[in-house]
């Protein structure tokens, strides 16, 4: 996702793609520039020493006398992502099987080996050519045509050669295939140029449609989003956001179906938001017309529908463009407002359970989510490493200066620890998908979904944004690629979710297992922390993650005898403390490894040392007390005319 168009007045020694993926030799990555630029030459005999000398030196020179692209030789430029990410390299050499780790391994070296000479590039062109919307034709004609660039056509065939929705369908590694294609989406999303959203609205209809049993109606659909073949590869939007906006589906759908003859529907109403609107083909929520035209309303009055986007002749299914929306971030993929006149549609859900059937597409779409995130923070950081190895500062490189590698090491213990909460749901759902997952792994798995993306969505737009500050005023400028990894990161706490959303969803899970759930998340946590507890390196760790697991376990106990509101106000402090504390086991557990690095020990030593469980702390303090809930909205209000009108 990094420019290639430079401004005109660079030098010609300095017009250079900056694509930070381009391979390099290996024995480059973290040498300091010489006189002449970046080093490039394969004689190694050369020291650091006395390359740092010498740019010592150069700064010393009168102005006049340097080059005049000492500037533009300081981008960074990461290798085969994939071979120079030490702890997802360590975590598939830990879990897969030895057969299945060669191929896997040889697979995702090939693929960073692609990402860098082919996705990248695309990734960005999609970036510089983002859709535009023809209502009308030259002639009058209304034709709705949402236009998209070479790339973003190029970019779905990608995903297709590559299998990054059939690798998980076609489970030629068993329960190990569903983590195969999660590791190739991590290195892909990031490179994406937003092509990752459609994959994962596509990926959640798959899993829709597998759940039902693949029903002979749509066994051609299935076959079309989970082909590797570019020429039948299919991808699916996802309708559910109407003009109310937001999450509450139950209460904001208004969309009619009405059966027709044949047995199919049709159906009436305006889609707010629709990513992807270039797709194929979509699943959509709708209320279905009773014989006198009347709906029901809430959850239970709510179907799910299939649908195709156009007919076999490239018209569209009685569907009305309104606009493209204009977002912040994600502009390279179209999303619309969309008017249904009678779009033609297949039911299947059972009438009134469409909520309960996209349970399933839930589960894989905020997967997805939580893989971008984690891809965006690594992506951040690999640049952030590269570029403190070049960028030179009051006489020394940036890696030389100890506050500066303290501010990125804390960043890369964040994005390690969610990179591994990642690993650990994706690893649940590959043995939920082959029927291999144990009711205790299927509880966890429901209740560590939502605990990860609400938390790591928070994480990357925490992480991306220190990370473009370590870029100093380069980091805000357009056609260094990086405002774009901000922009597009921002979006994860929002889309299948907010925080608070998915907060609420933690504690529904533990209402519905009536305590189940937590019993075991206590389990998985004291046999991770037992593996570590003969290491003597990682004591305190283990200490601190116990202490935390006791200071939950209190916090519930005594939040059992409390009104509910209790719960609700803490909801948001509970699942960090969830996310936390598990990523803390994890961390810890693969610091425990006979051959773990010693980054692997202070990973886990750095991330014990915050605060595990903030609910715990907050409860002390009184924030969820009878009035608490008053005492905010008077801080929030005071002084304010809103606080007395309706919105």
């Amino acid at each position: 996702m990094f420019a290639s168009r430079l401004p005109q007045w660079r030098s010609s020694a300095a017009r250079k793609t900056w694509l930070p993926g381009r391979a390099r030799p290996r024995w480059e990555s973290c040498q300091p520039p010489s006189r002449r630029g970046i080093n490039t030459t394969t004689e190694q005999g050369q020291q650091v020493g006395t390359e740092e000398k010498q740019v010592s030196e150069e700064l010393k020179m009168p102005l006049a006398g340097r080059e005049t692209e000492t500037l533009f030789r300081e981008q960074p430029k990461t290798g085969n992502q994939y071979l120079e990410d030490a702890l997802l390299r360590s975590y598939l050499k830990t879990h897969l099987p030895p057969q299945v780790l060669e191929e896997v391994s040889q697979d995702l070296e090939r693929f960073g080996n692609r990402l860098l000479t082919k996705i990248i590039p695309l990734g960005w062109e999609c970036e510089l050519n983002p859709p535009v919307f023809q209502q009308y034709d030259a002639w009058g004609q209304r034709v709705d045509r949402i236009v998209t660039c070479s790339a973003w056509r190029r970019m779905k065939e990608v995903a297709a050669e590559e299998g990054l929705i059939a690798e998980a369908y076609e489970r030629r590694y068993s329960n190990w295939s569903r983590l195969h294609q999660a590791v190739k989406l991590y290195l892909f999303s990031s490179a994406s140029g937003g092509f990752s959203c459609p994959l994962a609205m596509t990926d959640g209809a798959a899993k829709v449609i597998e759940s039902l049993g693949t029903p002979a109606s749509l066994k051609s659909a299935f076959d079309r989003l989970t082909s590797r073949d570019p020429k039948k590869f299919w991808t699916s939007g996802q309708w559910m956001t109407e003009r109310r906006g937001g999450s509450d589906v139950a209460n904001g759908t208004e969309t009619v179906a009405r059966k027709q003859p044949d047995g199919t529907y049709h159906l009436y109403g305006f889609k707010w938001f629709t990513s992807a609107a270039d797709s194929d083909v979509t699943l959509t929520l709708a209320r279905v017309a009773d014989a006198e035209g009347q709906v029901k309303q809430g959850s239970s009055g709510l179907s799910l529908f299939f649908l195709k986007v156009r007919d076999e002749e490239g018209k569209l299914n009685s569907i009305q463009v309104q606009r493209l929306k204009d977002k912040l971030g994600t502009r390279q993929m179209a999303t619309a407002e969309l008017w249904l006149d009678g779009a033609k549609a297949e039911l299947i859900s059972t009438e009134g359970r469409g909520v309960a059937s996209i349970s399933n597409m839930l589960n894989i779409t905020r997967i997805h989510n939580v893989i971008g995130a984690v891809s965006y923070m690594r992506r951040m950081i690999s640049l952030s490493r590269e570029y403190a190895c070049r960028r030179v500062a009051f006489g020394k490189l940036l890696k030389d200066h100890p506050l500066h590698m303290q501010t990125i090491a804390r960043m890369e213990v964040q994005t390690r620890g969610a990179f591994l909460l990642l690993m650990e749901i994706v690893r649940l759902l590959g043995l939920a998908e082959t029927n291999m997952a144990s009711e205790q792994d299927q509880l966890l798995m429901r209740l560590l979904i939502p605990v990860a993306k609400l938390y790591t969505g928070k994480q990357a737009s925490a992480v991306v944004v220190e990370a473009m500050e370590s870029f100093g005023g380069q980091g805000y400028m357009e056609d260094t690629g990086l405002p774009v990894i901000i922009r597009d990161t921002l979006v994860l706490s929002i889309w299948e979710g907010t925080t608070n959303i998915l907060s609420l969803d933690v504690l529904r899970s533990l209402t519905k297992s009536q305590g189940e759930v937590m019993a075991v998340f206590f389990s998985a946590v004291q046999k991770k922390l037992e593996l570590a507890s003969s290491r003597v390196e990682l004591e305190p760790a283990v200490k601190r993650t116990r202490a935390a697991v006791g200071s939950l376990a209190g916090f519930l106990r005594a939040a059992g005898s409390q009104p509910a509101a209790t719960m609700e106000l803490a909801a948001r402090d509970f699942s960090y403390a969830l996310a936390r504390i598990y990523a803390g086991a994890l961390l810890t557990e693969h610091a425990a490894r006979p051959d773990a690095s010693p980054a692997d020990v202070s990973t886990a030593q750095r991330w014990c040392d915050q605060e595990l469980c903030p609910v715990a702390m907050e409860s002390e303090r009184g924030s969820y007390e009878a009035g608490a809930a008053q005492a905010d909205s008077a801080l929030v209000y005071e002084g304010s005319p809103a606080r007395s009108s309706r919105l």
